[in-house]
């Protein structure tokens, strides 16, 4: 995408794929609601999303993903999750502070570094050796 998204931006979009996925309609108040902002900063992202060609906004302010905005949207998405399931996961982050760290880092994270993560869960999901946070509990958190 030639135009880089703010974290904000990319927030908006997330927010607009997971209201679409629950509820097939999605108002700015959904939005509003979802990210915790005022309805006139939602509008103003609407527009600055609208001029990238990423939402549509209907009459009566029903918003919609292009299917532009759909394919990133769903980007952006997919890095959240590989993050928050390493995170909470492998990790044994408590699951709020994960959700939270997920948001910070999938703005930030190459798809390079996100894709090493994966490969690397999928890596200990096949092992024999390893099981998720088990190795939390041994003492100095020995692999044997």
């Amino acid at each position: 995408m030639k135009n880089k998204l703010t974290s904000n931006m990319e927030d908006y979009l997330e927010a607009i794929l997971d209201l679409m996925n629950k509820e097939k309609t999605v108002r700015v108040t959904d939005v509003s609601k979802i990210l915790n902002v005022k309805k006139p900063s939602v509008n103003s992202a609407v527009r600055k999303l609208k001029s990238l060609k990423l939402v549509n906004q209907e009459r009566y302010d029903k918003i919609f993903l292009t299917e532009k905005g759909k394919k990133e949207a769903e980007k952006i998405k997919h890095k959240h999750d590989v993050l928050l399931n390493f995170l909470s996961e492998y990790l044994g982050v408590p699951k709020e502070t994960a959700v939270e760290e997920a948001c910070k880092i999938e703005h930030t994270i190459s798809n390079d570094t996100l894709e090493r993560i994966s490969d690397f869960v999928e890596f200990l999901d096949k092992s024999e050796f390893f099981v998720k946070n088990e190795w939390r509990s041994k003492p100095n958190h020995e692999i044997v």
